[in-house]
């Protein structure tokens, strides 16, 4: 039990506390800019707590908020960011940014140029609801913590190369930052998180794209309810542990659904792709090497559980390479990929309890699981990967006889993957609430 005069010191701070927030409060100022004069000389005045307007009209940039303010924009409030540097910097903790525009920031990539740059100081800041249009970085968030980036739409310079944009909303060492409901087009990458932990993304539209998502060095990050469409890669997964990735959708991503590239110790569940296939050019030539229309593609990553995904009619279905063992798979359902499973083992891989649209065994136990074993491939798929050129003899009589030796003689069979309990049925992927949808902004593709 606490000493009474422990108590009393801690009740005394916590009044202390609730008192100068009140008095913030009660003599907070509203304050109102005037269109065609940069707002800065209003914020320079202002005291924490006080409230800034910005009516309709053009504001030039940029801005640094050096005070804890609300800041909103009435609709048509642009802020111009004259082409050079970041249009609004937030070096002040507990601001709110609300309803603004912010257009024609810079675009030098080194400098981080960005429509909003959110430095370490803004911890427990709001950006809500802003519409931004420029080259360079989008919302950048430099070492934040406790942060909101949420309902904003952000647009990139589609007259830019791709690799020469910013990303939309870009973490880098944040802690416990959520990002919700953002509707992101045609920047680099949607969402970049670098060197971050405990954040939360969730329900955000990303689409016209390279990646989607983009975690790279980051531990113990939540990512759950979120869409991609038309990007190269959905969600790219790297060098991370401890992500939890549920309930997100993939569809008609070009190239990969979900990449893992040095996942561990991570779950992904309920989360549905379909429709990922190799994009060729108009004589039927893959225009990117090596990436044929990967739903999941899991390379060197271990001791991670897939549950409860849907994986669909894509080029193949799910890929594992580079010594991806060791995972827990069970309960997806893989539905009608033209290959459903890519994987050269060194030893067996036991993925128990999965559904597979092309498997042809029977259920006379009539427990919903089939009675014999499903391989999703033999020694014959591993040679015609290893060497494509073989897939001419696919239909001879020499490749016919070696298959039929090896479900005779299962000595023939090399090491890979077996379900040894494959699901008569497909169980229910789980249910993705994406309540922000390119068309509601009125998407287009660039």
């Amino acid at each position: 039990m606490p000493r009474p005069h422990l108590l009393a010191g801690a009740q005394r701070g916590l009044l202390a506390s609730v008192l100068t927030l009140l008095s913030t409060w009660a003599f907070a100022t509203d304050w109102t800019a005037t269109p065609g004069q940069s707002p800065q000389d209003v914020i320079d005045k202002a005291s924490d707590g006080d409230q800034l307007r910005l009516p309709a009209g053009r504001y030039p940039g940029p801005i640094t908020i050096t005070r804890s303010l609300q800041i909103s924009g009435d609709p048509q409030a642009i802020i111009d960011g004259l082409r050079e540097g970041h249009a609004v910097i937030v070096d002040a903790p507990n601001v709110t940014l609300q309803g603004l525009e912010i257009v024609n920031w810079g675009e030098n990539l080194t400098d981080m140029d960005a429509g909003i740059f959110v430095t370490s100081r803004a911890t427990g800041s709001v950006i809500n609801n802003n519409r931004l249009d420029g080259p360079g970085f989008g919302i950048w968030l430099d070492a934040a913590k406790n942060v909101e980036v949420t309902d904003n739409v952000l647009r990139g310079d589609a007259e830019l190369r791709s690799q020469d944009r910013g990303n939309g909303i870009h973490l880098f060492n944040v802690r416990n930052v959520r990002v919700t409901g953002n509707d992101i087009a045609r920047t680099r990458d949607g969402i970049y998180i670098d060197n971050s932990s405990q954040s939360f993304l969730n329900h955000n539209v990303l689409h016209d794209l390279r990646y989607g998502i983009h975690y790279m060095y980051a531990y113990d990050n939540h990512l759950e309810g979120n869409l991609t469409r038309n990007t190269r890669t959905g969600y790219a997964l790297m060098q991370s542990k401890r992500l939890t990735v549920i309930d997100n959708r993939s569809e008609g991503d070009l190239n990969y659904g979900i990449l893992m590239n040095n996942i561990t110790d991570s779950t992904l569940r309920g989360n549905r792709v379909s429709d990922v296939h190799q994009r060729r050019d108009a004589s039927g030539k893959a225009l990117v090497s090596g990436a044929a229309g990967k739903a999941l593609f899991v390379y060197n990553s271990q001791y991670n559980r897939f549950e409860a995904n849907r994986i669909a009619d894509s080029d193949i279905g799910i890929h594992l390479t580079a010594g991806s063992e060791d995972n827990r798979v069970t309960g997806n359902a893989f539905v009608n990929n033209r290959q459903q499973v890519m994987y050269v083992a060194t030893r067996l891989q036991q993925w128990n309890g999965n559904y597979w649209s092309n498997y042809l065994g029977w259920d006379l136990a009539d427990d919903g699981m089939g009675d014999t074993p499903f391989e999703p491939n033999d020694a014959m798929d591993r040679l015609l990967w290893r060497y494509p050129a073989a897939k001419l003899l696919m239909d001879s009589p020499a490749v016919l006889a070696l298959r039929w030796v090896q479900r005779q003689f299962p000595v023939f069979r090399p090491q890979g993957v077996r379900d040894s309990a494959p699901l008569m049925s497909a169980p229910d992927a789980g249910a993705v609430d994406v309540t922000a949808d390119p068309d509601r902004q009125g998407a287009s593709a660039p």
